[in-house]
């Protein structure tokens, strides 16, 4: 964005104080930390407001993403050879090949999976999150990917003599470089698209869910935008540029999302559908007592431990052999490759397993989801509490923390 209006701001051309090999230069550090400085506002607004901004996103992102494709083919008078080239892989090595894209197309969203309910407990029904997501996912990534891969193939015929350009960012670059002022205004309404994409990926995937667990973890002194400022914090003080200083290790990095994240997913959907089977008691939800459902031993649920451990355990070999390029068996390459299935089957089948053996409470026998067989639920409010009128979920909190601090003071 900011070179489509200077020029100047080049990182081939601007001294750079950053080691070789760091991952960055100093125009793409600057240019990081701009972006990272101008999403902190989103982070503020509580969650039911913030949906405007992806609002905005669903319709301004897709068509630009759409006119990015058109414009790539029509310099290039069609899609490129690459979508023409035969397989360069074929039998047991091209359905390897197959499942690893399957397993890396996953572990782009598994953080949303796992925090979904952050943002489906807004909605009145349980079908109203389902359907939505049942198509927009697999098509939405279906038509991305399609995108990526005609822009890629279209570059080989714009630029001849090179490679294919796979990051669609580097290809608009090039474009600047022969580009008239019309054309760098295109250039920067694409990028404009892709800085919105990547602000709410990270409100829906970090910035949300962050601040939802902090606050589950510690109510009395954060709530969901403290969270998520910490969470931003955090994710400056960690460098991620140095996770593209290559395509393998940025993959391998999306693979550890799956080796952690799908234990916590199988325990998640075995203890509602298979345990509990839709059943919650939702006043003992908000409630520390010991004598409480959820309150379990000494505060800690057990089971959901070890199920998740064990989830971790069959990927844990293959994940060491992938991140250091050691020589593990070839059957725990095998199962790694299906990381995100044999986590996510392994730690939902160990914590039916466990609850089975060792029953907790607040369970049903028939399927008790809310919206469905129930119609009222008994609610940790009181009915004069629950009126009609919009509040700052945030705000509510760090005034209750505020005068309660100022209290002990």
């Amino acid at each position: 964005m900011i070179r489509s209006i200077w020029l100047s701001w080049d990182r081939k051309t601007i001294p750079n104080s950053f080691p070789e090999g760091s991952g960055t230069t100093t125009a793409d550090y600057v240019s990081f930390f701009l972006f990272w400085l101008l999403s902190l506002p989103a982070i503020w607004f509580p969650v039911h407001k913030i949906r405007h901004l992806f609002t905005v996103k669903a319709y301004f992102v897709p068509c630009a993403g759409i006119a990015f494709l058109i414009w790539a083919l029509v310099r290039a008078g069609g899609p490129g050879p690459i979508v023409r080239q035969k397989a360069s892989v074929e039998g047991t090595d091209l359905a390897w090949q197959f499942i690893k894209g399957v397993m890396s197309s996953i572990a782009n969203f598994a953080t949303l999976i796992v925090n979904d309910p952050d943002f489906s407990r807004f909605s009145t029904k349980p079908r109203d999150a389902l359907w939505s997501q049942l198509f927009t996912i697999p098509i939405g990534f279906a038509i991305t990917s399609l995108i990526g891969i005609l822009v890629s193939s279209s570059s080989v015929i714009i630029y001849p003599g090179s490679e294919p350009i796979w990051d669609p960012l580097d290809l608009l670059e090039r474009f600047i470089d022969d580009a008239s002022s019309g054309q760098r205004f295109g250039v920067f309404i694409i990028s404009l698209a892709f800085a919105l994409a990547q602000l709410g990926t990270n409100i829906a995937a970090n910035s949300v869910s962050a601040g939802t667990d902090m606050t589950a973890l510690l109510p009395r002194f954060i709530n969901i935008r403290r969270g998520g400022y910490i969470c931003a914090a955090v994710g400056l003080a960690m460098c991620p540029y140095t996770l593209l200083t290559s395509s393998n290790q940025f993959t391998t990095y999306l693979s550890s999302y799956s080796v952690f994240l799908s234990s916590i997913a199988g325990v998640m959907c075995s203890d509602y559908y298979l345990v509990r089977r839709g059943y919650l008691e939702i006043r003992e939800l908000y409630d520390a007592r010991k004598t409480g459902p959820y309150f379990y031993t000494y505060g800690f649920h057990w089971r959901a431990y070890a199920a998740y451990i064990s989830g971790i355990l069959i990927n844990v070999v293959g994940f060491a052999g992938a991140v250091n390029g050691g020589n593990v068996p070839i059957g725990a390459t095998y199962i790694y490759n299906f990381n995100f299935f044999c986590g996510f089957i392994i730690s939902g089948g160990m914590y039916w397993a466990l609850c089975k053996l060792f029953p907790v409470p607040a369970c049903s026998d028939t399927w008790m989801e809310v919206g469905d067989q129930i119609d009222e639920v008994r609610l940790a409010y009181d009915q004069s509490s629950s009126q009609q009128e919009e509040f700052d979920e945030e705000a509510d909190i760090g005034n209750k923390y505020d005068k309660s601090h100022q209290k002990s003071v």
